[in-house]
């Protein structure tokens, strides 16, 4: 399994803006369909989104398209989740996780590893 650690995480305000970083090491990192999950307190794990592996092909989850995107840099062993226009409704730990194929992407059962989350909080 690949190792994945987030980084990013902070208070921030609403409408404001983070970058999230996932770092890989253990496993080539390029041979994974990589995605982003947030949990909030009392709340099921929710999909945020994902890339292919190659990085041509992302989804994002409805409610954050138009302000979230997610990118890879396959030379780096990282992927990005980029937050444009947080709202309080944000908040969460979101985590980083990968898998092996690109279907059911949105489901969290299929990933095989996962970081160990980094906390994300908008304050309104």
């Amino acid at each position: 399994q690949v190792q994945l650690v987030e980084s990013g995480g902070k208070l921030v305000q609403a409408g404001g803006s983070l970058r999230l970083s996932c770092a890989a090491s253990g496993h080539t990192f390029s041979n994974y369909v990589m995605g982003w999950f947030r949990q909030a307190p009392g709340k099921e794990r929710e999909f945020v989104a994902a890339v292919s592996w190659s990085a041509r092909t992302t989804y994002h989850a409805d409610s954050m398209k138009g302000r979230f995107t997610i990118s890879r840099d396959n030379a780096k062993n990282t992927m990005y989740l980029q937050m444009n226009d947080l709202k309080p409704e944000d908040t969460a730990v979101y985590y980083c996780a990968a898998k092996f194929g690109f279907r059911r992407y949105s489901d969290y059962s299929q990933y095989d590893s996962w970081g160990q989350g980094t906390q994300v909080t908008v304050s309104s």
